[in-house]
């Protein structure tokens, strides 16, 4: 092999490892779920400000057609790539990974909390605190699951956001009006634009990439890592995003996640100091 080919291949060995190194959320503090909060707000603001960003983005995405007699719309066209059978499959397929990532860590759960009742674990305060803190992690990460992507996104953002998604805005063949991220003075009556709930649940598997065992993680975590990314990437792909959408809704979670956890410690701590101090009796 020659030097050039040996140094790409150590490259791609090198980028390919570092997709396994996401930042551990479930150990975040106040200030990390402030910092990330601050980060999300800060792009939300750079979008709704320069709404030309997720126009250009689209825009790349869509090919224009002419309109047949009797159309009335300003545009016509759509969206090439959501009419590729192959990536129709791809997209198939990453949308339900975040699914059974849930499955996995519900699976997981169950089983640790089987295990609490083994006399072997029980006896050892060591083994037991392990336990414990794998079962708050298990729970807390599908709490943040169930806060993050079904409650905030798609149970309240999506309904009232109002935002219409690329396919319905009249820039790109839909009869909509384009309304920037942020706004929710759109006409979209439901399952709206802002944010996008695939990518928030692509943005869950992100946080759960560091709970997979270290011996698996440099072979597991890569595929996932990039699977997130491209379920993100695809919406908008397909027209059934904007940009700002996608990132908005991936980086929901990771904010959502460090939230719950941050929270977490902040009461757990105590209990855990408590617990650690020996006790004593004094004597007089």
């Amino acid at each position: 092999m020659s030097p050039i080919a040996r140094t790409s291949v150590h490259t791609i060995k090198t980028l390919w490892e570092g997709l396994a190194r996401v930042p551990d959320l479930s150990k975040a503090s106040i200030g990390t779920a402030t910092a990330l909060s601050a980060l999300w707000f800060a792009l939300l603001l750079a979008f709704y400000a320069l709404p030309e960003i997720d126009l250009a983005v689209a825009g790349f995405f869509f090919r224009a057609s002419e309109c047949g007699a009797g159309v009335s719309r300003l545009v016509c066209g759509g969206f090439p790539v959501s009419h590729n059978g192959v990536v129709q499959v791809i997209r198939k397929i990453l949308f339900y990974v975040p699914h059974i990532t849930g499955v996995c860590v519900l699976v997981a759960l169950i089983i640790a909390l089987v295990e609490a009742k083994d006399k072997r674990i029980s006896e050892f305060p060591i083994l037991k605190q392990q336990n414990h803190d794998w079962i708050a992690k298990l729970a807390l990460s599908l709490l943040a699951a169930l806060i993050g992507p079904f409650l905030v996104v798609n149970v309240i953002l999506k309904e009232w956001s109002g935002r219409p998604r690329p396919i319905e805005t009249d820039v790109f063949g839909g009869t909509l009006h384009f309304m920037p991220a942020g706004s929710f003075a759109g006409a979209c009556d439901g399952n709206c634009s802002f944010i996008s709930g695939e990518a928030a649940g692509a943005g869950i598997i992100i946080c759960i990439v560091p709970f997979i065992p270290s011996s698996w993680r440099s072979r597991l975590g890569p595929p996932l890592v990039i699977a997130s990314i491209a379920t993100a990437l695809l919406r908008v792909a397909f027209g059934g995003h904007y940009l700002s959408d996608a990132v908005l809704g991936w980086l929901s979670s990771p904010v959502i996640f460090a939230w719950v956890f941050a929270v977490y410690h902040v009461f757990d701590r105590p209990q855990k100091r408590s617990n650690s101090k020996p006790s004593s009796i004094l004597h007089r």
